[in-house]
C-alpha cells in the first residue's frame, strides 16, 4: 500500500480529539481495513434506488464499496455512476467486475465468475479474458498474494465470499455456532417465515444469551471483521449489551424476509448465494440486466479517493443523488461539516442524499450545522418506510434528504 493511500485511510478512520486508548484501536481497525473487507457489499441497492428515484440524464456519487450497487445503479439509466473509495482492494474489485462485464463472452460465463465465484476455471478465465483489459495497478493487486502466498485473483477459484474481513468473520460466526451445536444454514431450508422464525428462536437466538458470545462482543475490536470502526461501534451499541443488539439485527435478517427473496440472508447463513435458476442476486448480477450492463457500463467510474476530496474538486451543481453508506458514523463534527458543504455546493436542484446509520436516528440534527441542515428536507416518513424494508437488516436507519435549494 502506498503512503498516499495509508493516509487517506487513517485521515478517515482514526480520531484525533480521542483518548490514547480510543486511537490505539482506530490505528488497529484501520489497519485490518486495508486490505479486502468487503467482497459483496451490504446495503440494499433496491431500497436506495426506490428512495433515490434515479433516473436518466442524472449523476450519482457514492462509495463503492464491494461495487455491487454501484453497478446495480446503472439498471436505473443515470448518465455517470462515480464510485470513490479510500480502500484501494475495493477498487481494483470494482475494475475487476468493470473489465469483466466489457470482455466476458456471455452472461452464463460472467454469473460463475461473479456470484458463484469458485470455479477452477475462474484462473484461466481471468488469464485469457479480463486481465489483458484491466489497469497496470488493479493488475498488480489480483496477481499479487495475500498473506497466505496464494494470487489474490485464486479467491475467485476458492469462493470470493470466504474472503476478505467479512468473509472471515462470517466464516467464525458458522465455527462459532457450530462449537454450540448451531447449524446456520439450517434458516436457508426454511419454506415460510414462520419456519424461518421457529429456526431463529429455537436455534439461533439462545446463542446470544452465552456468557462468552457476551463477553467478546462487549469489546470494539470483536466487530471489526464487520467492518464497523470503534467510533460506529458505540453508535451501534448505544445504551445495551453489543450482544442484545446483534441479536435483534439478526433477528430482522432471519425473520423478516423470506430466503427465497433475500440474498444478503444468503451469504450470511450459507457463506455464498444461492445457485438455483431462481436464486436472489444483486441487481448486477441478475440475468435481466446483463443486456443493461453491457450497453451502459462505460458511465461508471471507479476512483480511489475521498469523497469530501471528491466532491471538492467537482463543479458547483453537477451532481444529482448521493450514496454514503455509513461512513458518516465515522466522522466527527467538523467532517461532517466539510461533506455536506461539498454536498450542497454540488447539488443540483431536487438532489437526494441516503446514507445509512448503525443507531436508529438521523445523526445529523444537533451535529451538522444549522446553515447547512437549513437546505435539506428530511423525508421521514419514507425514511421509515426503507429502513423496514432494507433486506440487509444490520443498520438501525437508512436516512433520505432531499435538496431544498
Amino acid at each position: 500500500m502506498t503512503a498516499v493511500a495509508k493516509r487517506i485511510i487513517d485521515d478517515a478512520v482514526v480520531r484525533k480529539d480521542a483518548k490514547a486508548g480510543d486511537r490505539l484501536l482506530d490505528r488497529a481497525f484501520a489497519l485490518a481495513f486495508k486490505g479486502l473487507v468487503y467482497a459483496q457489499i451490504w446495503e440494499d441497492p433496491v431500497i436506495d434506488m426506490e428512495g433515490l428515484q434515479i433516473g436518466p440524464g442524472m449523476r450519482v456519487m457514492c462509495i463503492a464499496s464491494g461495487s455491487c450497487n454501484a453497478l446495480s445503479y446503472l439498471t436505473a439509466d443515470p448518465a455517470e455512476v462515480v464510485a470513490v473509495d479510500l480502500n484501494r482492494a475495493h477498487v481494483a474489485l470494482g475494475k475487476l467486475k468493470i473489465a469483466a462485464i466489457r470482455n466476458l463472452p456471455n452472461y452464463e460465463r460472467f454469473r460463475r465468475f461473479f456470484a458463484e465465484a469458485d470455479h477452477r476455471e475462474n484462473a484461466a478465465v481471468y488469464r485469457e479474458s479480463i486481465a489483458p483489459h484491466l489497469d497496470p495497478q488493479s493488475r498488480r493487486y489480483w496477481e499479487g498474494r495475500d498473506l497466505t502466498g496464494r494470487r489474490r485473483i485464486s479467491h475467485f477459484t476458492r469462493g470470493i465470499y470466504r474472503q476478505g474481513l467479512l468473509g472471515g468473520f462470517i466464516g467464525l460466526a458458522h465455527l462459532a455456532a457450530r462449537f454450540y451445536r448451531v447449524d446456520l444454514r439450517k434458516v436457508l431450508a426454511a419454506n415460510t417465515l414462520e419456519e424461518q422464525r421457529a429456526i431463529f428462536e429455537t436455534e439461533l437466538a439462545p446463542v446470544f444469551d452465552r456468557a462468552f458470545v457476551r463477553w467478546l462482543t462487549d469489546h470494539p475490536a470483536s466487530l471489526f471483521g464487520l467492518g464497523i470502526p470503534p467510533a460506529q461501534y458505540k453508535a451501534l451499541a448505544g445504551d445495551e449489551r453489543m450482544a442484545v443488539v446483534l441479536r435483534r439485527r439478526l433477528e430482522k435478517l432471519a425473520c423478516d424476509f423470506s430466503v427465497r427473496d433475500n440474498y444478503f440472508a444468503w451469504q450470511a447463513f450459507g457463506r455464498s448465494y444461492d445457485r438455483s435458476p431462481a436464486a436472489p442476486l444483486p441487481p448486477y448480477l441478475e440475468r435481466r440486466n446483463w443486456p443493461l450492463l453491457r450497453e451502459r457500463i462505460s458511465r461508471i467510474d471507479i476512483r480511489n479517493a475521498n469523497m469530501i476530496d471528491y466532491l471538492a474538486q467537482s463543479d458547483a451543481a453537477s451532481h444529482d443523488r448521493y450514496v454514503l453508506l455509513d461512513a458518516q458514523d465515522w466522522m466527527d463534527d467538523a467532517q461532517l461539516d466539510a461533506l455536506w458543504a461539498q454536498i450542497t455546493r454540488t447539488a443540483r436542484p431536487g438532489a437526494r442524499v441516503l446514507f445509512r446509520t448503525a443507531a436508529e436516528p438521523s445523526l445529523l440534527p444537533g451535529r451538522l450545522s444549522t446553515d447547512l441542515l437549513s437546505r435539506w428536507t428530511y423525508r421521514m416518513g419514507q425514511s421509515k418506510q426503507l429502513t423496514a424494508r432494507d433486506r440487509s437488516s444490520i443498520y438501525g436507519g437508512v436516512h433520505l434528504y432531499e435538496f431544498a435549494g
